[in-house]
């Protein structure tokens, strides 16, 4: 896998390897600590965390509550979460989707932390050749990679014009091989996402038939910390919280703070400052804690979760032997649940996010 193959998880098997891990390493009970550490990967919406780490702003906001917060590089996005559902980390970023089908599938109870951002034309489906809009998809081959936030777009968008998934036939690929086998006359259809969706673009005869922007706020990232280790320690979630949203306010801005910052960020992630910028433009991020909180609390929240459980139970994502998408609980803001309240190992939590906006951190 390539640097930007980390975000998306490629197979079940994932899964099956998650829950033989958190069986074996994952206490039932979470202990009050001193010493924590958050796993993060390079992309664009996790680059912040290494910013936080590097800049010492982390930990600052450790220090004021008396606890020690590591954020840690990994080179693979799905060993990270697999590590933290094992109990390796505390903390780990990655998307909604994965959050679902890895610990939460796993047994591992979750907490979303943060929503940091959703791509925002991020990822998109293109056509080579004579296809000019997304009904001309129909009896093509698409390369995506299978299993992945990718697939869900690509579903998402075949409803939109009455199409499904054996209205075509899918092609596994990885990240790695996007550019070269768009350029070399393989493939009919793509999803892709940046940076290679930007080279991809680069290429003569080719119509951009599906944009993420399609489907706003469903393709998210999000900091997942352990439940029970939340809970035993709050100290935690209010240190992550005001690291987040303080790197937030720098980043944001256009000055030489701001500017620091993105170049950072930029070379942390082996790109240029103005690919990076380019990069944030098709990335939705939540820079005020109070947005985040209110996009969590709100019944769109809900109704995204519901069709992503959905997508992961129709393709046995959940766990071979879940018999309904309702298997698994999903709680959030207010005591709304979707799926089994007896079950609930994914929770989206507001609480922290409110916090920070009535700075009360």
């Amino acid at each position: 896998m390539t640097r930007w193959s980390f975000r998306w998880t490629p197979t079940f098997l994932v899964a099956l390897i998650a829950m033989t891990l958190s069986a074996a390493f994952v206490p039932a009970k979470a202990q009050t600590k001193k010493n924590f550490t958050v796993a993060w990967s390079i992309y664009t919406g996790y680059m912040p965390w290494a910013y936080a780490e590097q800049s010492g702003i982390l930990k600052k906001w450790g220090d004021k509550y008396g606890i020690s917060v590591k954020a840690v590089q990994m080179n693979d996005y799905v060993e990270s979460i697999n590590q933290y559902t094992a109990g390796q980390f505390d903390a780990v970023v990655g998307t909604n989707m994965d959050a679902l089908t890895i610990p939460a599938a796993g047994g591992v109870d979750t907490t979303a932390l943060l929503i940091g951002d959703y791509s925002n034309g991020n990822d998109a489906i293109i056509l080579k050749g004579k296809g000019k809009s997304l009904k001309d998809i129909k009896g093509q081959t698409v390369s995506l990679v299978q299993f992945s936030v990718s697939h869900y777009m690509l579903a998402r968008a075949l409803g939109t014009v009455g199409l499904k998934d054996s209205d075509v036939e899918l092609q596994n690929i990885s990240d790695a091989d996007f550019v070269a086998a768009f350029q070399t006359g393989g493939v009919d259809a793509i999803v892709a996402w940046n940076p290679g969706l930007m080279q991809i673009q680069q290429n003569k005869d080719i119509s951009v038939v599906f944009l993420s922007t399609q489907i706003p706020a469903e393709l998210q990232d999000i900091l997942m910390v352990n439940t029970a280790t939340l809970r035993a320690n709050p100290a935690l979630g209010k240190a992550l919280t005001g690291a987040w949203f303080e790197v937030m306010a720098i980043m944001g801005k256009q000055d030489a703070q701001g500017i620091k910052a993105r170049q950072f960020m930029a070379e942390a992630s082996g790109t240029t400052l103005a690919e990076f910028d380019a990069q944030v433009k098709t990335t939705y991020f939540y820079y005020e804690p109070a947005d985040g909180a209110a996009f969590v609390a709100s019944p769109e929240m809900m109704a995204i979760m519901d069709r992503v459980r959905g997508f992961c139970f129709a393709n046995n994502l959940m766990g071979s032997n879940v018999k309904s998408k309702d298997a698994i609980g999903i709680a959030f803001p207010g005591g709304k649940v979707l799926g089994d309240k007896a079950n609930i190992k994914l929770r989206f939590d507001d609480s922290y996010m409110r916090m920070a906006a009535a700075g009360k951190l």
